[in-house]
């Protein structure tokens, strides 16, 4: 009964739809859920912003292979995507295919998966036993079964919470109406949310970049716009990036045009900032940790990370690493307390085994708590994993992925902030030769879905 049933995936974003391209091929049937109305459903929440990779390392080979047949001309693979382009010009032609369209639900969320009949204790039987997919579609419950499940639905829809100790801040659900969680359309869209309002940016990854560089843009139009950017981080290093030798220009770019903003005065940049607490005063919310106390704001960005929601898994037996909450095999190569090359050793199958057979996390909810995923990691995760589904065993273990790194990488951070060099402690020798990019014959490039602002004057990007 099993190998009769289908395949199911969590999520039609790109790692999805890219794993039900290679299901197909394969001569596999799967069964995608997607939570939202259309393809790419989270993606078009910061659609306004520019990938940091061009179009041709951001298509899946075997998603691309099924659109070509059907006469799909891909887009110029050296200009970079926005997220909304990557979403009406590859994965709605991918969804819309005669292959995957009977196989897709919208508007569907996956609440709950166990194995049928046998809850988290039950073994005996347990590798025999179909996966119970608990849905929703419109309120009505609904029960389906599956050989194999691929979680593909990321980690955008939960959002890490300002609080330092990754609980919310205290007064933080009090101001909720007034925090964004992710990276707003600035000079788009949410123009008059921010216009002339003072805004506190909390987070030091890229997304708290492009905020930080899109409110001053805002505030050269509109001079009451004041911005202050907060980061937990005491030495501000690795902040900007880089530069220029990032392997991807435009990250690097994006990190030496926020430092010359906050060299420059146009950002006030608050350091050691662990924020503890906020309250809401007529004069403005007022962020506090427990030595400073910011200015009161008006609006405040929370660019501070995502993290998987594990809730509907909580019946299978997983294998996560407890700092990350990735698969255990996986944490070391992408562990930021380990190492910060931007880059992951080659990886597939193996690596995101866990004790419950034909289980797999892939793409971006893969990297639990840890950032940068970049999206040919997950087109090689899930390729992997389907050759291995169909008992392609010696394909499912030839990974092959060679990413750019960003130009500070080290084997600790505090290496890094002391001059270090790469990747060094904390993985193999081999892993090391393969995040570190000594090897000679790169199989792959990167495609980055940490997204970017468009730098270079000449160039606009959704109607700026």
């Amino acid at each position: 009964m099993e190998s009769k049933l289908p395949v199911a995936i969590v999520g039609a974003g790109p790692i999805g739809l890219a794993a039900a391209a290679h299901l197909i091929s394969a001569g596999e049937t799967p069964l995608i859920f997607e939570a939202g109305s259309s393809p790419g459903h989270n993606i078009l929440a910061w659609g306004h912003v520019r990938l940091f990779s061009p179009w041709k390392y951001n298509i899946d080979r075997a998603a691309a292979a099924l659109l070509e047949a059907a006469g799909w001309v891909a887009p110029n693979g050296d200009e970079h995507p926005t997220g909304q382009a990557l979403v009406e010009n590859y994965l709605q032609p991918l969804a819309a295919l005669p292959q995957l369209r009977p196989h897709i639900r919208y508007n569907t969320r996956v609440v709950a998966i166990t194995r049928q009949h046998r809850d988290k204790m039950k073994t005996a039987g347990r590798e025999d036993a179909p996966f119970k997919i608990v849905v929703q579609t419109d309120g009505r419950e609904e029960v389906l079964l599956a050989r194999a499940v691929i979680d593909a639905s990321g980690t955008f829809a939960t959002p890490n919470p300002l609080g330092a100790d990754g609980l919310p801040a205290l007064g933080e659900a009090a101001c909720a109406d007034r925090i964004f969680y992710g990276i707003p359309d600035i000079l788009g869209a949410d123009r008059a949310r921010y216009a002339g309002r003072r805004v506190l940016v909390v987070g030091a990854g890229h997304s708290a970049l492009h905020a930080v560089i899109d409110l001053v843009r805002l505030a050269a139009e509109e001079p009451a716009t004041r911005v202050i950017w907060a980061v937990r981080r005491g030495n501000v290093q690795r902040l900007f990036g880089g530069g220029d030798r990032d392997q991807l220009p435009l990250r690097g770019r994006l990190g030496q045009e926020a430092q010359r903003l906050v060299d420059g005065g146009a950002v006030e940049l608050v350091t050691g900032f662990n924020l503890e607490r906020l309250v809401r005063t007529s004069a403005g919310m007022i962020a506090a940790s427990d030595e400073i106390e910011l200015p009161p704001v008006d609006e405040i960005i929370a660019a501070t990370g995502f993290r998987p929601d594990l809730s509907l898994e909580r019946e299978l037996r997983l294998a996560l690493d407890p700092i990350t909450e990735s698969p255990v095999a996986l944490a070391p190569l992408i562990d930021p307390n380990i190492h910060s090359c931007g880059t992951v050793p080659p990886h597939g199958v193996e690596e995101l085994q866990h004790p419950e057979r034909n289980f797999f996390i892939a793409g971006m909810k893969s990297y639990g708590r840890a950032p940068t995923f970049l999206l040919l990691t997950g087109y090689e995760q899930v390729r992997s994993i389907v050759a291995a589904l169909i008992g392609d065993w010696e394909s499912a273990r030839s990974v092959e992925l060679q990413l750019p790194e960003t130009g500070v990488c080290s084997s600790r951070p505090q290496q890094a902030e002391a001059g270090g060099g790469c990747c060094g402690a904390g993985l193999s020798q081999p892993a090391q030769a393969a995040s570190c990019g000594s090897s000679s014959q790169p199989a792959y490039a990167t495609g980055e879905v940490v997204p970017l602002v468009e730098l270079a004057p000449t160039t606009t990007c959704c109607g700026q």
